[in-house]
């Protein structure tokens, strides 16, 4: 049965989901825990901007692509420098990114994941 946010391919989400956890154990395997900065910060909202714009303007054409709407989601989170408005940002980067995913999957095996 098909739930919320499986593309339309029942199991689609927790098979990506799946995928990225075993990324991210993987990720801490090899690199361990990192402590890192965020380098983020509202120096970098014109960028945004212009992202935010680009997906606009390629709407208004009927020609949004996925690499534009994740660019403007990772834009609007490196303007971000409030914890929590970053961490929101941050999700949103990544529900764009797992329905890149589940996008590309229906597109090369309709209802089957390529992995």
């Amino acid at each position: 049965m098909t739930q919320p946010g499986d593309y339309g391919a029942p199991g689609s989400l927790a098979r990506v989901l799946a995928d990225v956890s075993v990324e991210r154990a993987a990720q801490d395997a090899m690199w361990g825990v990192q402590e890192l900065p965020d380098g983020t910060g509202p120096e970098r909202r014109a960028e945004a901007d212009r992202a935010r714009q680009a997906v606009e303007d390629a709407a208004a054409r009927g020609l949004p692509t996925w690499r534009d709407i994740l660019y403007e989601e990772v834009m609007e989170a490196f303007a971000e420098n409030d914890p929590e408005r970053l961490r929101a940002e941050l999700v949103q980067v990544a529900a764009v990114a797992v329905k890149w995913v589940q996008a590309l999957d229906q597109r090369v095996r309709p209802g089957r994941p390529l992995a």
